[in-house]
This record gives C-alpha cells, sequence and structure tokens, in this order.
C-alpha cells in the first residue's frame, strides 16, 4: 500500500541510483586494477550494487508497507453515561455531543486520548490523524514526503534501516572517489588539483556524497536519540517545552530492544476486501445527482423536491433561475411589451416554487406541450389574481426582482 506521495518516491529514486550509477561509470571502472591481487577490485564493484539493492529495498519496505492505519468506525460511538449538561437542543431529542477526550493509564501515568471526528474513533495512545493521507496511524512518527508514506508503527524500524544504510552507502561512495583521487596522485606525481581535473566526476561525487550525509546522516543521529528515549518525532516537537514525564521510557537499552527487536504487528485494514457503502447515503447521492426528463424532453435538476421539504441547496437558487430564464418565450417580439415574457417567465418560476400550478384564467400552449394557466391578458395588458392565489401565497414573500428584470407593478381591469 503506498502512500499519496508515490511521485516523489521516483524522486528519491532517482537521487539514490543516478549517482550509483555515475560512481560505477566513472570511478570504480578504474579502481577494478589497482589493487594486490587482479580480481580483489572487483569487490568494490559488488559491493556498491548489492548495498544499493539494499537500501531500495528497504526504501520499498518503508514506502509500501501500511504504517498502522487504523479501520474508522462505520458511525460514531454510543455515547457512554452522558450526564444532561452535555446534551444539547431542548427538544423531545436532543442531540448529544460526545466528550472529546478520555483518560487512560500508562505505565502508572494518566494519558489523555482524544475523539477522531474523521475516523469516528477514539484513538490509541500515541496515535495522532495525519493531515495528509487522511488516517489515524498507531504511534504515529511523521510523514515523510521522500518515501510518500507516514512513519507509525508498523513501518518505522525499516525507515530507521534506510536513513542509516543510506548514510553509510554516502561514506562509501565518498571514501572510494577519494581513494582514486589517491590513486591518481600517486601514478602522475601530481597534485590534489591535478588530479581532480582529471577526474571531475569524482568531485561531483564527493561533493554530493558530502552534502547527502548530512541529511541521512542526521536523521540517523536524531532517530537514535529519539529511540533511546523512546519517543516519536510528533512527540518531540509538541510536548518538548511542556516538560511531561514520558511514560513510555524504559531505559535506552530496553528501548531499542522494544522498537528495534519487537516483531511487527499484522495489519488492522484488509486492503483488498470490498468496501461497503451505507445504503442511506447511496439513496441521498443518487437522489441529488439525478435529474428527471419533463414532457418537453428537456433534462432538469431536481430541486422541487428540496422547495416542498422545507430544505435548502448550494445551487437550488442559481437552477431555479436559469430554468425560468429557459423557459422564456424564444419567438421574436411582434411588437407586444417585452414585460409578457417577463411575466411569465416568473409565473414559471413561481409556479414551480409552490409545487402546483397557477389557477388563473386564461391559458398560455406556447410550450406545445400541455396548457397552463396564464395571469397576463395578451390584449387587456391586466395582471388578475384569483382569490385561491392571494390565499396560497400570503405567506410567501415575493423579491420584487427576478432574473435581473423588475417586476411589473399590478394591475386590475378597467
Amino acid at each position: 500500500m503506498f502512500g499519496p506521495d508515490i511521485r516523489s518516491l521516483v524522486i528519491t529514486i532517482l537521487l539514490i541510483v543516478a549517482p550509483v550509477a555515475l560512481f560505477c561509470i566513472f570511478v570504480v571502472r578504474h579502481l577494478l586494477h589497482k589493487f594486490p591481487g587482479y580480481d580483489s577490485g572487483y569487490a568494490i564493484l559488488v559491493v556498491a550494487i548489492v548495498y544499493t539493492f539494499y537500501v531500495l529495498v528497504l526504501l520499498f519496505l518503508t514506502s509500501a508497507r501500511d504504517p498502522g492505519i487504523v479501520p474508522r468506525a462505520p458511525h460514531p460511538p454510543e455515547p457512554e453515561d452522558v450526564p444532561e449538561s452535555m446534551a444539547e437542543g431542548g427538544g423531545q431529542t436532543p442531540r448529544l455531543r460526545f466528550p472529546r477526550t478520555k483518560d487512560v493509564v500508562v505505565n502508572g501515568v494518566m494519558v489523555k486520548i482524544k475523539y477522531c471526528d474523521t475516523c469516528m474513533i477514539y484513538r490509541p495512545p500515541r496515535c495522532s490523524h495525519c493531515s495528509i493521507c487522511d488516517n489515524c496511524v498507531e504511534r504515529f512518527d511523521h510523514h515523510c514526503p521522500w518515501v510518500g508514506q507516514c512513519i507509525g508503527k508498523r513501518n518505522y524500524v525499516f525507515f530507521f534501516m534506510f536513513v542509516s544504510s543510506a548514510t553509510l552507502l554516502c561514506i562509501y561512495v565518498f571514501a572510494m572517489s577519494a581513494l582514486y583521487i589517491k590513486f591518481l596522485m600517486n601514478d602522475d606525481d601530481k597534485t590534489v588539483w591535478g588530479a581532480m581535473k582529471r577526474s571531475p566526476a569524482s568531485v561531483i561525487l564527493m561533493a554530493y556524497s558530502f552534502i547527502s550525509v548530512w541529511f541521512v546522516g542526521g536523521l540517523t543521529v536524531f532517530h537514535s536519540y529519539l529511540i533511546s528515549t523512546n519517543q516519536t518525532t510528533y512527540e518531540n516537537f509538541r510536548y518538548r517545552s511542556e516538560n511531561r514525564v514520558n511514560p513510555y521510557n524504559l531505559g535506552a537499552v530496553r528501548n531499542f530492544r522494544e522498537i528495534l527487536c519487537r516483531k511487527i504487528p499484522p495489519s488492522k485494514t484488509d486492503f483488498r476486501a470490498k468496501a461497503e457503502r451505507d445504503a442511506s447515503r447511496q439513496m441521498v447521492d443518487i437522489s441529488s445527482n439525478t435529474g428527471y426528463e419533463d414532457d418537453t424532453g428537456n433534462f432538469r435538476t431536481k430541486i422541487g423536491a428540496d422547495v416542498e421539504t422545507g430544505g435548502t441547496s448550494s445551487t437550488g437558487e442559481h437552477n431555479l433561475a436559469l430554468e425560468s430564464k429557459e423557459e422564456l418565450p424564444s419567438q421574436p417580439n411582434n411588437g407586444h411589451d417585452i414585460g409578457l415574457d417577463i411575466k411569465e417567465g416568473y409565473e414559471d418560476a413561481f409556479t414551480r416554487a409552490i409545487g402546483q400550478p397557477l389557477s388563473i384564467d386564461g391559458s398560455d400552449t406556447r410550450s406545445g406541450a400541455h396548457p397552463r394557466q396564464s395571469s397576463w391578458g395578451r390584449k387587456s395588458e391586466s395582471w388578475e389574481i384569483s382569490p385561491d392565489l392571494l390565499a396560497m401565497g400570503s405567506g410567501v414573500r415575493e423579491s420584487g426582482r427576478f432574473n435581473g428584470h423588475s417586476m411589473p407593478p399590478e394591475r386590475v381591469n378597467k
């Protein structure tokens, strides 16, 4: 199981393989016959290739192994003896709030564990939620971008072996490159600068190894200190200033034995299992992402359900305006007032908002699908509202503007 930063893993592999390839081509090739015994120089080449392969294996074991992900719960835990002060709301079904922390005892020391809203679990001790992997990881150390994976309980040993082995590889390349410069000085009886001019690849490899050893070597020294005190990188940086007692520190020797020599626990997550989706969530997703086809063959989103049930939608008002705009008459203006089209578009939107057609004298069949009541007299230019519409819309607050046009004033028959 690779992490989300698998592309950075490719960069890390190139940073290891490319220098070793240059080392074998421009340095080791000239050292094959520099030692007493014809075949003794080949040991340098074999060690370089085998040890590089070993470092790459440790890199893959660190990156591809489950770091100790804690499975998510399908639903929040049941509240345990929640006091009345923890309940919210004064109705018949109050909403309960889970306690954010719990106290557990570790080696005689009280330790707080926190509730994770994302995973819906109480995290075990030394567990933390990684914001990059979006998972709770046991004995969370840090998220390493160079290996593209979290470092936790199940891959920390391989990570420590990787950085310490990479440190030794850098030292080996630096030493063999410096040895080749020494041989060039002895052969031609030249100075250091003359030998460096004859083998610029050796100089580049020595500089690259010297810089790299400060990074991987620094990590090796730092994590050796963390292992000796049984800390994680996360705990060291977060609780450094609090001077709290470390309940996990058992002494340097026992700490090294517990972390580096213990058996790696099996993974708690079955990554090959089929995920079961909640049926209720699936119904919500289907209803929100589908629509219906009206009588004219146009596909529209279902926003009427939100209006009828009193729900809200992030795109409901926008879709309502778009649908009303699309239903405006498309025939050319034959001289009648353009306010006719605007009012008819408003009538469409108002009809869908209240969930039923307007009951007003007059019919409009411009859509060609079914007759629809219209309240705008084409000849008399009157706006007639029936009593049932007045009763129906008494609780509706009219905005006065629709789709960027001013609402026409109400008129009565003269």
